[in-house]
């Protein structure tokens, strides 16, 4: 009776376990999709902040806060190499202590994590140690994270994780935090492309007007505020015959009046820039295309008023010559999150398979 009860209980203390393991298996496995979704969700965070409307330092900051509100970690510094020094891009740490921030790579401590690109992990044991690379400061940080990070296998900078207790990382999985790290290489490599626009950026001498490149950087917030804008281009389809039969300087300062004209009738809510040469861009940010035609009929007319002396170049006395723009007008309507310059692009062509002296709408 004895054996049959202890039988019994033994039966039970396995089913127990069998059962206990089930559940700890099934905790483990939901834990473990529930990161997976946190990763999911928080990548989905990273895109949608590289498709905003916003400068490449700005979108860098808020990805660092996602970084630090999403994985609840107490400070976050992401120091890239521009070129001549490594700068800290971003990071919630006072900015007293970013040129330290931003020697790492020099401190011993890191030099072999930077050779074989694995993560180095350091923490203090007390309360009154510093970290290694810590110069001034004593309660700030007690423990970090180092991750190297490389673009096609060249070192680029790193990406500094740092806990106010030590051993705060001892049981951080740390293949999140690679995916993490492979999020931000891939996002940096991303914003590259805005950086380099958004620094070739330049001002125009003869229209004193911003390049084209000023569209795809800081004029793209303002049009991205509204769901549609019309676009504007025009090309001064005489300004080649004006360089040619008067001067060069002429056809410079035909430039300049033109622009003045346009400029002066436009409200400081629009961007107009010169596109390529002769041609320019206007776009009427949140203004229906059919809305654009008859302004468009009036500087057309104002612009073919114009007569511009020769400048830098004599005539017979008995010649009148002056120069007089024609200009070629085409509109078409952007939709924000399309392609910008795919529309510009189809404006330029058409502008420049027709000769005509009009206004159109693609």
């Amino acid at each position: 009776m004895i054996i049959a009860v202890i039988l019994i209980l033994v039966i039970i203390i396995v089913l127990l376990m069998l059962y206990n393991m089930s559940i700890h298996k099934k905790i483990e496995n939901f834990n473990n999709l529930n990161q997976k979704i946190t990763n999911l969700n928080i990548l989905q965070d990273f895109m949608d902040t590289i498709s905003k409307s916003a400068s490449v330092d700005e979108k860098i900051n808020q990805i660092n806060n996602i970084i630090i509100e999403r994985y609840q970690i107490k400070y976050s510094t992401i120091v890239v190499y521009d070129g001549t020094k490594y700068i800290v891009k971003t990071s919630n740490v006072d900015k007293k202590h970013w040129e330290a921030l931003s020697n790492l790579q020099s401190e011993e401590i890191f030099k072999e994590s930077i050779q074989t690109s694995i993560p180095k992990y350091v923490t203090v044991e007390g309360e009154n140690e510093r970290l290694p690379y810590q110069k001034m400061e004593f309660a700030r940080a007690k423990c970090a994270m180092f991750f190297p990070l490389y673009i096609d296998n060249v070192y680029i900078g790193y990406w500094l994780l740092e806990g106010s207790r030590p051993h705060e990382f001892d049981s951080v999985d740390t293949t999140i935090l690679e995916v993490i790290r492979n999020n931000i290489v891939a996002i940096l490599q991303t914003v590259e492309n805005q950086k380099i626009i958004e620094s070739i950026v330049r001002n125009d001498k003869f229209s004193a007007l911003k390049t084209a490149e000023y569209l795809y950087a800081d004029g793209r917030k303002i049009i991205d505020k509204y769901t549609t804008s019309a676009v504007c281009m025009f090309k001064i389809t005489n300004l080649e015959e004006i360089n040619e039969d008067i001067s060069r300087k002429t056809g410079d300062m035909t430039i300049t009046k033109v622009c003045e004209v346009v400029r002066n009738n436009l409200s400081s809510e629009y961007i107009f820039v010169r596109y390529m040469g002769p041609k320019f861009a206007i776009v009427f940010s949140g203004i229906e295309e059919s809305a654009v035609v008859g302004f468009m009929e009036q500087i057309k007319k104002q612009v073919e008023e114009l007569e511009i002396e020769p400048v830098d170049v004599e005539f017979e006395d008995d010649e009148d010559v002056v120069a007089k723009p024609k200009i070629n007008i085409i509109i078409s309507t952007y939709y924000k999150g399309t392609a910008l310059e795919g529309v510009l692009k189809k404006l330029e062509e058409y502008l420049d398979s027709t000769n005509e002296n009009k206004i159109n709408q693609l």
